[in-house]
């Protein structure tokens, strides 16, 4: 399987790396020019979790793409989803797929483009969800924070050939778990991030913020609001390694000390490849802390976050604390509010004020 991957970020380029040295075909294109020269040049280099690692990965420029292509992997930001896949778009064949390879819900925009171009539709798209974690630190230099599985999926549901050959090569990186219901494993994705996006609220480590009693009690109150939005728009939402939805329900203490447990073992997953002795991770927070803290960027977060709100206002669902919670991030990125634990006083003062704290 010939596979193009449009974003050689952490997500992308750690796919493409470890790929390739399976001896895959796998080509990674970014159109951050300085970072596809350095990979060019001298490989991509690689630390963290794994070790110190340079692999020769191919990499082009987008101009420099040619078709036809099949497997097509997009793992840029959620927000730069339909700008990668219409540069691709010249280059479709008749056995073209292109893989959400990324956070967010991208894949009904990306059947709708795909209609709009006269080139099918759902049965040219599968979505996935990367539970592993990294950064692009600088051109040509990714860290790898954490391990985590792939969770991937035709959106039509079918276990095809394609979908096994694609999930074969991907194993090379990591397990790959194939889902009949990967819709419904995005949104459980989105839910959980909700917790996610709080935590990037305040500068320090997830250890200090969702890692602290008091904060969990408010993430898990935003993370319940979440569900009850999938819930309103029909959604089984799926358990994965991170994330237990039946544990964001609570409706006694007891409950709400498994919703906490939930939390602290999602930290243990993110920390336990860990070795601090070995090497010092420059990514101490979140994809969201890593864009607004290191890159000075938008984050992803109106973009997938912000559609959770769109899915829940036309679902008539109370989605009154998510839209604060992204509101205070929206805010930070404007830079008209800093970051800091006055933001988790402020949520936690309007998370009593609706009657929404947990038992």
């Amino acid at each position: 399987m010939r596979i193009t991957i449009i974003g050689a970020g952490a997500i992308g380029g750690l796919a493409g790396a470890w790929m390739t040295q399976a001896g895959h075909d796998v080509t990674v294109v970014d159109r951050w020019a300085d970072h596809i020269d350095a990979i060019k040049q001298n490989g991509l280099y690689i630390d963290g979790v794994r070790g110190e690692h340079r692999v020769h990965v191919k990499a082009l420029h987008p101009h420099e793409l040619q078709g036809p292509l099949e497997a097509i992997l997009i793992a840029t930001k959620s927000q730069h989803t339909l700008e990668a896949l219409e540069s691709v778009l010249p280059h479709f064949g008749p056995d073209t797929f292109v893989v959400s390879y990324q956070n967010g819900f991208n894949e009904p925009d990306i059947i709708a483009c795909l209609e709009a171009a006269g080139l099918g539709g759902a049965e040219r798209v599968m979505g996935s969800i990367p539970n592993y974690g990294g950064a692009l630190v600088d051109p040509g230099y990714i860290e790898f924070v954490h391990e985590g599985p792939i969770q991937l999926g035709e959106m039509t549901g079918e276990r095809t050939g394609r979908l096994e050959t694609l999930a074969a090569c991907l194993s090379a990186l990591t397990e790959v778990q194939l889902s009949d219901n990967i819709w419904g494993q995005i949104w459980a994705k989105e839910v959980y991030s909700a917790q996610v996006v709080f935590s990037a609220l305040v500068d320090a480590p997830v250890t200090e913020t969702l890692g602290v009693e008091r904060y969990a009690r408010v993430a898990g109150a935003v993370v319940r609001e979440a569900l009850e939005i999938a819930e309103a728009n029909g959604i089984t939402v799926e358990a994965f390694d991170f994330f237990d939805p039946a544990n964001y329900k609570p409706q006694t203490p007891e409950d709400t000390q498994k919703l906490l447990a939930n939390i602290h073992h999602a930290i243990w997953l993110l920390k336990k490849d860990q070795k601090p002795n070995l090497h010092q991770f420059k990514k101490k927070g979140s994809g969201i802390w890593w864009d607004i803290v290191y890159r000075h960027r938008p984050s992803e977060v109106r973009s997938s976050n912000g559609k959770l709100i769109a899915f829940g206002e036309r679902a008539g669902a109370d989605v009154r604390l998510n839209a604060r919670l992204c509101d205070m991030i929206y805010e930070i990125e404007g830079g008209t509010r800093q970051l800091g634990y006055h933001n988790y006083d402020e949520l936690e003062a309007y998370v009593q004020s609706l009657g929404k704290a947990l038992p």
